[in-house]
């Protein structure tokens, strides 16, 4: 830990032995700090190396944050902190062995610094942000430098789309500033407004140019029709808000989410994870409910991958693992949450790009989400504050993973702080009850950009940046406006109740900010200091995104369905050989009855399950483990909320995945998984006629046809 401020001996030892160390178990010392670094200091005697690692300036440091708020609490105030640890290595290591184990074993490149000897820790200083946003002169380029600048400042925007918001400002008669160009990335990026599902498709006829059909967007051709088609009138929200809607009872409905994190976990997989479940946690709270479970589905490449054949810019999938598994325990049993259901799957086609799903449950009283703001009612911020930590987190996860994306898009890789979001859960729920608010929303991928964003749809909002609380001083105009901070939320308020609202965060000791005004002019004007920075009409914001026309194949299936390369665990390389020609006698049963149980995909996941608090909250009824000895997989989760126990009812959750059908027909691999989610809730009975299902699809990229082929099956198998 290191500690900075004007502090005596006195109440360094008192800080030791109060916040650092318990007595009981654990020795503490402590010295003054050199200024600078002293890598002669590494090799402390013949064969002992130490080598310490840190936090890179800015990233989210949770315990540091906690001990200084203690310390205010302990009548220390202005302390400032950080925390490192430190590794002491034995052995016949030369400096150059060191080095590979500090970046390989000891830390992530992405977020943290390693140093061989004491570090010292960098605290920001003091720093004015600039109140002036940066002209950005796209009037005056070539369609060859409008696909350069999207890449190089990470837009994820196309040729069309950046012609589009070069026609918007030249009819206006100037240039966008910086804001202007990152607020529409952000707006338009396929993580916020899902471009692909929304698009135009050519179906091809394999082989040939030849149009065969056309489909009016996936999501309104197939994955809403199959909600509008069937109408439960029980479905409160769909498709409209942070998360779907149902009836529980008479007296709660219940609300569902579930989004991917996959980009952010193959970067930096204990923060990938540890803000997957942060954010979607988040996405229940923004339609006013108390969350009540988690879930997660993983899938990582082969544990026992020979590091020669990791792809580069990869961490093996052993390190991707063990850091999700640890995000996930780390965020969920902090909040109270409970973390049911779930699956772990393992494919060589996961070790560059795992898949981190992420998703939770809320309960709210019924009809106690309020529906929009008013023109008048202010725009307050609840929770964390604003750093560079989080930028290009939308227009990052719209792109394509490749060996460069850690050293590209770093800076949206974030640590979380469940502790911050408990209390900020405590906030609403109250605030909900006591109708201080008229709309809410996260800040997801981004930041202010999209909360405000999309909360001044209808109306309009004027907001300024100078009132955004920041972890740090420094930033520019759109970083403020951009940045993905965790642990935050965004409210339409009336002014009559911001008092109110004001008790309740401080009695909470969560932070509330009032940074703009919800005007009824229809567009969305930024100002720092005053100085209009971004001046957008919401109808070119919302709507003024070119439709994409794409183009999709999928190679005709003649006859039987070809099997998969790799599709049977038992003919995969490292099963070869365990079936032979007596595989039909006692023996040869027994054989591949234990090689197919000791399969990755089908052994225990208890390892993990046990790392999960799923008992939290007293409402799960059947478990994750059950049997027995409770150390059998159970088909789905049952609980029953606190809240509702005087009620006659219970809450399933059940999922169902199956990749490897996906290799030979994704539309088989929909209908398998709808299939077996189904199953599963039935199974621990669930009433059929009353499941709502959620999708969601992770792909390649789309804007290659045999991909967006495989898709538009899936789709459609959704639908059927």
């Amino acid at each position: 830990y290191f500690v900075q401020g004007n502090l005596t001996p006195q109440q360094v030892d008192y800080l030791c032995y109060a916040l650092f160390a318990d007595p009981l178990t654990e020795t503490v010392t402590w010295q003054l700090s050199t200024t600078a670094h002293q890598p002669q200091a590494a090799l402390v005697a013949p064969g002992v190396w130490v080598v310490e690692v840190g936090l890179h300036p800015g990233v989210t440091d949770p315990v540091a944050n906690q001990i200084e708020a203690m310390a205010v609490m302990l009548g220390m105030p202005h302390l400032r902190a950080a925390t490192g640890r430190r590794y002491v290595l034995s052995g016949s290591l030369d400096e150059q062995t060191v080095h590979t184990l500090a970046r390989r074993l000891l830390c992530n490149e992405t977020i943290h610094t390693y140093y061989l000897g004491p570090m010292s820790p960098a605290f920001p200083q003091p720093a004015r942000s600039s109140h002036h946003a940066t002209t950005v002169s796209l009037s005056q380029l070539s369609d060859s430098d409008l696909v350069s600048l999207s890449r190089q400042r990470l837009l994820a925007l196309s040729l069309d789309e950046m012609r589009a918001i070069r026609g918007y400002f030249a009819a206006a008669g100037r240039d966008p500033t910086d804001v202007e160009l990152e607020t529409l990335a952000q707006t338009w990026s396929e993580h916020c407004v899902h471009k692909t599902f929304k698009a135009i498709i050519s179906l091809q006829e394999p082989g040939s140019n030849q149009e065969i059909g056309r489909i009016d967007g996936l999501l309104r051709t197939y994955i809403r029709a199959a909600t509008d088609k069937v109408s439960k009138p029980w479905v409160r929200s769909a498709f409209v808000d942070n998360a779907g809607i149902i009836d529980f009872d008479d007296h709660y409905d219940v609300s569902f989410k579930v989004e991917t994190h996959n980009h952010p976990s193959a970067l930096e997989p204990f923060g990938g994870a540890n803000t997957g479940v942060g954010g979607v946690v988040r996405d229940v709270i923004g339609v006013s409910a108390r969350p009540i479970a988690v879930t997660d589905v993983l899938c990582f490449g082969p544990q026992d991958m020979s590091l020669a054949d990791v792809p580069e810019g990869s961490l093996h999938p052993r390190r991707v693992k063990a850091g999700v598994v640890a995000g996930i325990q780390d965020y969920g049993n902090k909040l109270g949450l409970p973390t049911v259901s779930g699956a772990i799957l393992y494919d060589e086609g996961f070790t560059a790009n795992p898949l981190v799903f992420a998703g939770c449950l809320g309960l709210a009283p019924k009809g106690s989400h309020p529906l929009g703001p008013q023109p008048g009612d202010l725009v307050v911020v609840i929770g964390g504050r604003t750093g560079r930590d989080g930028l290009h987190g939308a227009t990052f996860s719209s792109e394509e993973l490749t060996h460069e994306t850690g050293d590209i898009a770093g800076t949206a890789v974030q640590i979380g702080d469940p502790i911050v979001e408990k209390d900020v859960i405590e906030v609403v729920c109250l605030a909900r009850d006591a109708h201080l608010y008229s709309a809410i929303t996260d800040c997801g991928a981004g930041g202010l950009s999209s909360a405000v964003g999309e909360l001044g749809r209808r109306f309009g909002v004027d907001v300024e940046l100078a009132q955004v609380p920041l972890k740090y001083p420094g930033l520019q105009p759109w970083e403020i406006w951009l940045s993905e901070a965790q642990e935050r939320m965004v409210l339409a308020v009336p002014p009559a109740k911001w008092p109110a609202l004001q008790t309740l965060c401080h009695d909470w000791n969560v932070q509330a900010t009032a940074i703009g005004t919800f005007t009824g002019d229809e567009r969305l004007v930024v100002r720092y200091d005053g100085t209009v920075v971004a001046d957008i009409a919401m109808d070119f914001l919302h709507e003024g995104l070119p439709r994409l026309t794409l183009q999709a194949l999928w190679p005709k299936q003649d006859g039987e369905l070809p099997a998969a390369p790799g599709s049977d665990p038992c003919q995969q390389p490292r099963w070869a050989g365990l079936l032979g020609a007596d595989s039909y006698t006692p023996a040869g049963l027994r054989r591949s009855l234990l090689a197919l149980l000791a399969h990755p995909n089908i052994a225990s996941k208890e390892q993990v399950i046990r790392r999960y608090d799923h008992e939290v909250g007293g409402g799960t009824l059947v478990k994750p483990l059950t049997g027995a000895t409770n150390d059998g997989p159970s088909d789905a989760a049952v609980l029953k909320p606190l809240q509702t126990w005087e009620h006659n009812k219970g809450l399933v959750l059940s999922l169902g995945i199956n990749p490897q059908i996906g290799k030979v027909d994704p539309y088989a691999m929909a209908i398998s998984a709808v299939d077996e989610a189904i199953r599963n809730a039935v199974a621990v009975g669930a009433d059929p006629d009353q499941i709502a299902l959620l999708d969601n699809f992770c792909w390649g990229n789309p804007r290659r046809p045999e991909q967006l082929g495989g898709l538009v099956r899936a789709a459609q198998g959704c639908y059927d």
